[in-house]
Order: structure tokens, then sequence, then C-alpha cells
């Protein structure tokens, strides 16, 4: 059985204040969960995130990482920088950051593959855009962005990975995809990695809906057989929004 995982991106939103108290209400209303619960803050917020989070069910992820250990990346937080304050995922890939940062396959590759050497897990997005639905080329889009993903990794750090499956034109749109075409886009991606994995390793990766998932669709979604959480952006800047989707 694969233990289900719900993460909140909060992207570009929270002050240092807010996010303390953000975490501090969402504390208790998660306590009882039966998933792996993750935040995600800005970077600024993620040690004092750390801090109130201890001792508790929550886990903290960034919200990207870098493929260098240390250098002249202006700009960039690395590794061992988010390991050292207690960072244990990290959001790789995201659709955002493709789409306005420039990010290829292969520095999602680079990210991914740093991260797993530090310890910290990915969580690496795949999706297309609205334009490759319609072209009928969802399947051969996101084995594509999969398979660049896990290029070269180990069966052991592959079985490590989270994969987000996240439909562009879902993210922040209050579209999602419908039950059937979220699990069956997450069988493409599972068989993606089966393809050169094998089916037992693919049995046992975690993959993610990341469309618009609320507090009014999180059941039916976690309720398809292929699904394994969530990856949470407008519904994570509450906590009493984002509990009911952790206690779907």
């Amino acid at each position: 059985m694969r233990t289900p995982i719900i993460a909140g991106n909060w992207k570009m939103n929270m002050t240092l204040a807010e996010a303390v108290a953000l975490v501090r209400e969402l504390k208790p209303l998660v306590a009882d969960a039966k998933c792996q619960v993750v935040v995600c803050p800005p970077y600024i917020c993620l040690h004092a995130v750390a801090e109130e989070i201890k001792g508790t069910n929550i886990a903290l992820g960034a919200q990207n990482i870098h493929w260098a250990d240390k250098g002249a990346f202006t700009g960039e937080i690395s590794a061992p920088m988010l390991k050292a304050i207690g960072v244990q995922y990290a959001i790789i890939g995201h659709s955002e950051r493709r789409q306005y940062f420039g990010e290829t396959d292969e520095r999602v590759r680079d990210r991914a593959a740093n991260a797993l050497a530090h310890g910290i897990i990915p969580i690496i997005c795949v999706g297309e855009s609205l334009e490759q639905r319609e072209n009928g080329v969802t399947d051969a889009v996101v084995t594509v962005q999969t398979v660049a993903a896990l290029k070269d990794f180990s069966p052991a750090d592959v079985e490590k990975v989270v994969i987000a499956y996240e439909p562009i034109w879902a993210i922040g749109t209050g579209k999602t995809a419908t039950n059937a075409e979220a699990n069956e886009t997450i069988g493409v991606v599972r068989n993606a990695i089966a393809g050169v994995y094998g089916k037992e390793l693919a049995n046992k990766v975690r993959i993610q809906y990341g469309g618009s998932m609320n507090a009014k669709n999180a059941s039916a979604l976690m309720a398809m057989p292929e699904i394994d959480g969530g990856l949470i952006g407008g519904a994570s800047l509450k906590a009493e929004d984002f509990s009911k989707v952790v206690n779907f």
C-alpha cells in the first residue's frame, strides 16, 4: 500500500508572521491525518515554519532546489542549505517554473538528483497544457517528462520520488480534470515508470494529482486507485481549507 501524501504549495504567498500563524492553526487540525502532510512555504519562511512544526506530523518542503551544492548562482538555494534547516521535500519542475523561468526536463532531472543525494525527497511535477490535451498528446507529454526526470536514477532512488501530475490548464483556474481523467493520466505516468524500471517498482511510487484539488473534490479524487495524494495550491493557504483536503 502506498502512503498518501498531501503537500501544500504556498507559492509566492505569506509573510513570515502569516506563515507561522497558518501552521500554528493547522497543527491541531491535521494531527490525526492518515496521510503524510507537507507544507512548502517561501524560502524566507522555511526556518520559522520548521521551528513551529517540530514534534508534529507536518513535514517541511521547499518550492525549488538547485542542482549544485554551492557556487556563483545568485538568488538560488542549495540542498545542503535546505537540509540544514530541516527540509524533507522539494517541489521540482512545477509548471510555473517551466513556463516563467525556462525550466527544462534536463534541469528538473539535475535538481531532483541533487535533492536525493542530500536525502531530500523531490516532488517532481509533470503535466500538459490545454493545447496539448486538445491535440491528444497528453500521454506522450507526461511520458517524456517522467522518463526524462528520472533518467539514470537508481531503482532505490526512483522508489523515493514523488510525482505530481498537474494538468497546467487546471492550475489556479478552478477547473479540474474529471476523476477518471486524472486517474487515467496518472496511470500513464506510472506506466512510463514501469517501462523503464518495471511494474513492481512503479507500483511503489506515489503519484499526486495537482490540478485545483480542494475540500469539495478531494475525497472523490483520492478514492481513485492511481491517485496517491495532492499537490495543493490555493486551498493550502487557509488552515481550515487545507485540513479538509488532508482529512479527505
